[in-house]
């Protein structure tokens, strides 16, 4: 989607090409990766057999590896290592400093600009988050649970920021949709195997289980050598062509990263209080942290609220993020049907349902409460896919100061609500109950939605 002028204009050129098959392909990339592609997203690849050894290189699977062990393995396995101490309070601060350490990824970015160092940036990156996996099951100490946390998080984003740079610092413009497309499909097939593997793993053993996704992180240093250098230096950051087809598909993934905010913009949304763009940000920010909570606590509040074991609790999730995958090329779709806040508006719904259901599930408990609870969680995974691609879309929308620098500011904002959502939701269920993040969910959604109210539609489709 080119934000340079209309948004109207622009959402069309778009969605022009999922209809007509010429993007239906790309959301499918990552299902394919995984054997989990459906005949409707196959089909239109037909046209192309074997297109996509043009647009994939080695290094790619450096960030599938990422993925593995930072989106798939340690949403898991951190919080039920934490969980051990009896501290749930803990859990939150932990994966908080873990969320904490993504909002360094602006000085990665200045730095990798500045001195022209993407290639060790990476390695870097990689390095200082497989010592942090490593060292974690070897302590109890809260405070160096979280400098490890913070460090893993720090690390994976400095790995993550320079992603989109081989990319577009390397090749051609034309190219920059495709080949970026490829490279967001093999983290997010990383994120859906290592969530697998968690499940497999939380019954071999927390301590192997983090050991591994070290290992995975050290393997990533292979094909992370073999990545290009870059010859065509940009600065600032150019806008890809069609921002919200690169909208963030799971924690951490590089796309989160290439843009970032400015002190400059930062203050303008702050002085600017009621403006469209800044109402945005705080719908967001209370929107996502509320969902924040439950996903921090996610194995924990699966296992003591509905009785779902790691091991199928993980599964789930695994299921959820592939299914999640094959429903960006429709969200364009809706969003051009529905319109983008339209559509972000039905997304808030369906997560408040499932919250909803959730809390629900946890205050009469029974037998088989546990395959219910697997649903609303798919709900609120699914729901992501659409939050995300519209949620990007109108943040280049409103975005007083440049498309980058607002999609920079919005998950920047993102990272900010994951901070806040674990840290709260931590204490919540720590004084009240595992159902308590369930609250917190609805709450923060709800707040969000309503806000949402004071952005016009005209201001959106105008």
């Amino acid at each position: 989607m080119t934000h340079h002028g209309d948004f109207a204009a622009a959402l069309p050129s778009y969605t022009s090409g999922l209809v007509s098959g010429d993007s239906l392909w790309y959301a499918g990339h990552a299902v394919n990766l995984i054997g989990n592609a459906t005949p409707q997203l196959a089909m239109p690849t037909l046209h192309k057999p074997l297109g996509f050894r043009k647009w994939v290189e080695p290094w790619y699977l450096a960030y599938a590896l990422l993925g593995a062990a930072i989106a798939g393995i340690a949403p898991i396995l951190l919080p039920l290592a934490v969980s051990r101490s009896g501290n749930i309070a803990a859990v939150g601060l932990v994966i908080a400093a873990f969320n904490l350490g993504g909002l360094a990824a602006p000085l990665w970015g200045d730095l990798t600009d500045r001195y022209r160092l993407h290639r060790w940036l990476m390695l870097g990156g990689l390095l200082v988050t497989a010592i942090a996996l490593a060292a974690f099951p070897f302590t109890t100490s809260l405070a160096i649970w979280f400098v490890l946390a913070l460090a893993q998080g720090a690390g994976a984003s400095a790995a993550a920021t320079v992603a989109n740079l081989f990319v577009v610092e390397v090749h051609p413009r034309a190219e920059w949709d495709e080949r970026i497309g490829w490279l967001q499909a093999f983290y997010g097939a990383g994120q859906v195997g290592g969530l697998l593997l968690a499940g497999m793993l939380s019954q071999a053993g927390l301590s192997i289980g983090l050991l591994t996704a070290a290992g995975l992180t050290v393997l990533a240093f292979f094909p992370a050598g073999l990545t290009p250098t870059p010859i065509h230096p940009s600065s600032p950051r150019p806008v890809l062509p069609h921002p919200s087809r690169h909208a963030q598909w799971s924690p951490g993934s590089p796309q989160q990263f290439y843009h970032r905010p400015s002190l400059t913009g930062l203050r303008r949304v702050v002085q600017s209080v009621n403006s469209a763009f800044s109402v945005f940000l705080l719908s967001w920010l209370l929107s996502f942290g509320g969902a924040a909570a439950f996903f921090s606590l996610y194995p924990m509040v699966m296992q003591h609220a509905y009785g779902v074991a790691p091991e199928f609790s993980s599964a789930g999730y695994a299921f959820a993020a592939a299914l999640g995958l094959t429903l960006y090329a429709p969200a364009g779709r809706w969003s051009e049907r529905f319109g983008a806040l339209g559509l972000l508006r039905a997304a808030l719904v369906v997560r408040v349902l499932a919250f909803l259901g959730l809390f629900v599930l946890g205050l009469t408990p029974f037998v088989a409460q546990g395959a219910p609870a697997l649903l609303a969680f798919l709900l609120v995974v699914l729901a992501w896919s659409l939050l995300s691609v519209t949620g990007t879309a109108l943040a280049a929308r409103f975005s007083p100061m440049g498309e980058g620098e607002g999609i920079g500011t919005f998950n920047a904002t993102t990272a900010l609500a994951g901070v806040i959502g674990a840290a709260l939701g931590g204490w919540l269920a720590g004084q009240w109950g595992y159902n308590a993040v369930s609250v917190m969910g609805i709450i923060g959604v709800v707040t969000g939605l309503i806000l949402t109210g004071r952005i016009t539609q005209s201001k959106v489709d105008k």
